[in-house]
């Protein structure tokens, strides 16, 4: 058994919410020519990698990209 400190170093952060990852993704969705997913996404504090990621997953759920969708999605 772990004590204390062991413990929350293996713990999971909570994921994003949904309000925040859906602005997230409007906002690179819109932005300029020239602004890169990089800068959008040290914008709002986020990866690179994780950003490419929300918007793959908002393209599926919204029909745009072949694959399976989030649970729930419009």
């Amino acid at each position: 058994m772990l004590g204390g400190t062991a413990e929350r170093m293996f713990t999971m952060p909570k994921p994003y919410p949904r309000e925040f990852r859906d602005d997230v993704v409007r906002v690179a969705r819109g932005r300029e020519p020239g602004v890169r997913i990089k800068d959008v996404a040290a914008d709002f504090g986020i990866t690179e990698s994780c950003l490419r990621n929300w918007l793959a997953r908002a393209d599926r759920d919204e029909g745009l990209r072949p694959g399976p969708t989030t649970s729930g999605a419009r």
